[in-house]
């Protein structure tokens, strides 16, 4: 008879370690208190029309091949991907703009006509500086089971460890190889992907540059919903039961171990249990512990505006003067910044997502905020001055209206434990890789870690392989 694991959570990381311990031979349940699959990569139907309200972006896309493939598919006979042209548009109040593309070739030669040749070379040598981070990184820090300070002591571990610039922070190594300042903005704001400080997360975390960069960001026909939708088909394929509206109440332990969880309707027993929730909720809600960490890296605030069809790039930034003072106010004053950086996606052009019928089209839009903020931002005057930044830019026209919004307050509440946070604690120090929650629960055996506040981090590609860890941590133990 199989053993059974029950995954805590639908979202990516719970797909992931179900199709994962599935294809390992686990009977396998999946227990979401949530109607819907797919945790912090939702989607929304809104007018007949279906958008994305989270992740926007698709990196690293062999991660979810490699994953379908367990399930005897693969991600090119589930979805289709688009290369979007431009894929990134970077905008400055005093017009300024940079188009990047999929093409290293393209982006440079894009950056060196909008910013100089001085600007082209320095991203050139950029580009190489954060592929030595990635080589070094993902081996270790990405694809490797959840680091330690002890198995950092091997001659080629110390290698990998100087490789990865640890004793930088990510605006050192910016300002100590870059000259031009909107090119610094650009570079900095691969801090906000893990929700982290450019003044105090390490210059690692610069490999994210080298992922979008150098390996791609690209968009899913059919949005990031279809993404979901492949994994559940995946996770269905290989004997995957899925249960939503069915929240669990808390872990149940006996003699310091994992056996089961209970739910409203009784207990469910197994051999193994995978929480796909956030960190802070299995320590403090399902397992009653008292020195839980509180989250740290940042919210934002979320809308889907619709505005008029037009040609626009997959994904628009639209900076503010002053981009350095969004991390003052950010992480020294935890409130919205003054003057935000907003980000825009074109769900049409990133995704061939549909239009309505007054000839408008969904635009994901976002703003960085603090975790669990609220109390005191007015959250209409901050849509307000969206909407004009929006038309300021071109981007919208006086017909713009937000269809949906999320504060950080209610994604706290839809996603417990996390405050509004998005990626758990932020990246601070060189030692932040060892500080995040590894994928096994200490003190409490058969019990596993598959979030994006968990080891090796938060976005899609990073929760799938959170998931894929938490099971081989199963497998390896079971063994």
């Amino acid at each position: 008879m199989a053993e059974r694991a029950i995954v805590v959570g639908a979202g990516v990381g719970g797909l992931s370690a179900a199709i994962t311990l599935a294809a390992d031979g686990y009977d396998v349940v999946v227990v979401e208190a949530a109607p819907t699959l797919g945790g912090k990569a939702g989607t929304l139907v809104l007018d007949g029309v279906e958008v994305d309200t989270g992740p926007s972006v698709l990196t690293m896309p062999d991660v979810f091949d490699e994953l379908l493939r367990l399930a005897g598919t693969s991600l090119a006979d589930e979805v289709a991907l688009i290369s979007p042209d431009p894929a990134f548009r970077y905008v400055w109040p005093d017009g300024i703009a940079v188009d990047l593309h999929v093409s290293v070739e393209r982006t440079l030669a894009s950056v060196g006509a909008a910013l100089g040749d001085d600007a082209r070379r320095q991203l050139e040598a950029w580009l190489t500086y954060a592929g030595r981070i990635w080589a070094a990184a993902e081996p270790r820090f990405v694809r490797g089971p959840a680091p330690s300070p002890w198995a950092m002591l091997s001659p080629s571990a110390l290698t990998d460890l100087l490789a990865i610039d640890p004793l930088r922070t990510m605006e050192g190594a910016v300002r100590a190889r870059v000259t031009d300042p909107r090119l610094r903005d650009v570079l900095l704001r691969y801090a906000t992907y893990a929700g982290s400080d450019p003044r105090r997360a390490p210059a690692t975390l610069h490999c994210i540059s080298h992922v979008e960069l150098a390996l791609g960001g690209f968009g899913v026909r059919g949005g990031i919903g279809a993404l979901v939708a492949a994994l559940v088909r995946a996770a269905e394929r290989v004997g995957v039961t899925l249960r939503t509206g069915s929240p669990v109440r808390r872990v149940l332990v006996e003699e310091g171990r994992a056996v089961g969880v209970a739910l409203d309707e009784g207990e469910l027993r197994a051999d193994v249990v995978v929480s796909n929730a956030e960190v802070a909720h299995l320590h403090q809600a399902l397992l009653g512990r008292t020195d839980v960490p509180r989250p740290t890296s940042t919210s934002g605030w979320t809308a889907i505006v619709s505005a008029r069809t037009q040609e626009r790039a997959a994904h628009t930034v639209l900076f503010p003067a002053d981009y350095d003072q969004e991390f003052v106010d950010l992480f020294d004053r935890a409130r919205v910044p003054v003057d935000p950086t907003v980000y825009v996606c074109a769900q049409r052009a990133a995704h061939g997502r549909g239009t309505w019928d007054d000839g408008t089209e969904p635009l994901f839009v976002m703003v960085n905020a603090p975790p669990d903020d609220g109390s005191a931002t007015d959250w209409g005057a901050l849509e307000a001055l969206v909407l004009r930044r929006l038309r300021s830019a071109g981007l919208a026209g006086d017909e713009a209206r937000v269809r949906w919004r999320r504060t950080p307050v209610e994604l706290g509440v839809r996603f417990p434990g996390s405050l509004g946070a998005l990626y758990g604690p932020a990246h601070d120090g060189p030692l932040a890789a060892m500080k995040r929650a590894g994928n096994r629960v200490r003190g409490v055996r058969g019990l596993y870690v598959a979030s994006g506040s968990a080891h090796p981090g938060g976005g899609l590609p990073l929760a799938a392989l959170s998931g894929r860890a938490a099971a081989a941590a199963a497998r390896e133990d079971r063994r």
